[in-house]
């Protein structure tokens, strides 16, 4: 059973024309010069109906999307779902009407950006019910693995699931990882330089590879620490150290890389604050759903 809606929207916000923007220079992006076959085979003056229809169980995400490209093209639509709320195998997200031509050339970009976002909410959904199931509190979050002009929309269906986005760019906090280590020198050259002139406003993370740099970290002042390629044994080990120096606690744990959703629990068991994985984003399933035309009315 998939967990009931638990996002409220607060997570991500785009004003809505900005948002608008996007969407049609993706459905541009599609058109190219216009939608060729329904030109010649469609007629001009055709109104026709359409849903889009869920093929299987998970949880709907890209819904606000949809219904801001459809009114930026003058179709009507009807919502029967909200973003987070479950759907199930036949069941109609939406319905549209209006002109036939239209509904045809803006089929693909819609169900493109439904099916992936539902894919991903569904995803996480089902990762963070696990974890809360097994009885960790342990934080779902992405990476910036994302698909390419996709940013906001991954992140969104991450948080729509119930995850974390993670930084959603470069500016939102300083993450220190192994390149920049490799040339700065070391994890606590790194950190103190950061800690000594990042603004107060951004919290420092460090990725650590070995057991030893995560006390070293700690001791140097960052805020969060990255576990990159750990095992749980590891994870275990660090927890250790960092309650022995009375550094946990103090500090944020996240366990990161070779994490799936087959091994989450046992990072989360070992006491970690958060769990990051690009699977989420990267390299996830669509959610299965199809647009089809209901009703033709032809005028004269």
């Amino acid at each position: 059973m998939i967990l009931s809606s638990t996002f409220k929207g607060e997570i991500m916000f785009l004003p809505r024309k900005v948002l608008e923007e996007k969407l049609n220079r993706m459905l541009a992006e599609d058109l190219g010069l216009g939608d060729v076959t329904s030109n010649l085979i469609v007629p001009e003056h055709c109104n026709a109906e359409a849903e889009i229809i869920a093929k299987e169980e998970g949880v709907a995400a890209g819904i606000e999307e949809a219904t801001v490209l459809l009114e930026s093209l003058g179709l009507n639509f009807e919502t029967y779902v909200k973003d987070g709320d479950e759907v199930k195998p036949k069941q109609v997200l939406v319905k549209i009407s209006g002109d036939a031509r239209t509904i045809l050339s803006v089929e693909r970009t819609l169900l493109n950006i439904v099916s992936r976002m539902s894919g991903i909410a569904t995803a996480t959904r089902k990762l963070v019910e696990k974890i809360r199931k097994a009885g960790y509190k342990t934080r779902v979050a992405c990476t910036r693995k994302t698909a390419p002009g996709l940013l906001y929309f991954d992140k969104k269906a991450v948080s729509i699931g119930g995850g974390d986005p993670h930084r959603l760019h470069l500016d939102d906090m300083v993450l220190i990882k192994d390149n920049h280590i490799a040339i700065i020198g070391s994890v606590e050259k790194a950190v103190r330089t950061a800690k000594g002139k990042v603004s107060f406003s951004k919290k420092v993370e460090v990725e650590v590879s070995n057991v030893n740099d995560v006390l070293v970290a700690a001791k140097a002042g960052a805020d969060i620490i990255m576990l990159d390629n750990f095992t749980p044994k590891q994870v275990e080990e660090a927890v250790k150290l960092l309650k022995k120096a009375g550094f946990f606690g103090k500090v944020l744990l996240e366990a990161s890389g070779k994490i799936t959703t087959d091994n989450a629990v046992e990072f989360a068991a070992e006491g970690v604050n958060i769990i990051s994985l690009g699977g989420i984003t990267h390299s996830v399933k669509a959610l299965d759903m199809s647009l089809e035309i209901v009703k033709v009315k032809v005028q004269k």
